[in-house]
């Protein structure tokens, strides 16, 4: 049986996670969770992180109804980051586009290469 206790965690409690769309594999985001959130996330099915800023369990979608159901929790090699696929619903990011990683570096400059959705 998996055990979140097992995790290698920062010396916050707290574990990098990366979430990936299960179907088209595009990375989404990466956020934190710590041990209770982990827990939280397979128990419910919906991913819940763990707001830095707001010291604060967040289950994505709550209020913008852009919700991650888990598919899929894997661990790396060493323990220390998390790949959650995910089947997301609308867009991932905050600034209402489907990814974070909107803006490529290219040639020296920054390039946004994601418009975000309309409403």
């Amino acid at each position: 049986m998996f055990d979140p206790a097992s995790l290698k965690y920062d010396a916050n409690g707290l574990i990098p996670v990366v979430a990936q769309d299960h179907a088209s594999h595009e990375v989404l985001m990466v956020a934190w969770m710590n041990a209770e959130a982990v827990t939280q996330t397979l128990a419910s099915g919906r991913v819940t992180y763990w707001s830095r800023s707001r010291q604060a369990f967040w289950i994505k979608g709550e209020s913008s109804g852009h919700v991650q159901k888990l598919v899929e929790l894997r661990v790396d090699c060493d323990r220390d980051c998390l790949l959650v696929l995910v089947d997301q619903t609308g867009p991932a990011c905050h600034t209402n586009r489907r990814s974070c990683f909107y803006t490529a570096v290219r040639d020296g400059a920054e390039v946004v290469i994601m418009a975000p959705s309309e409403a």
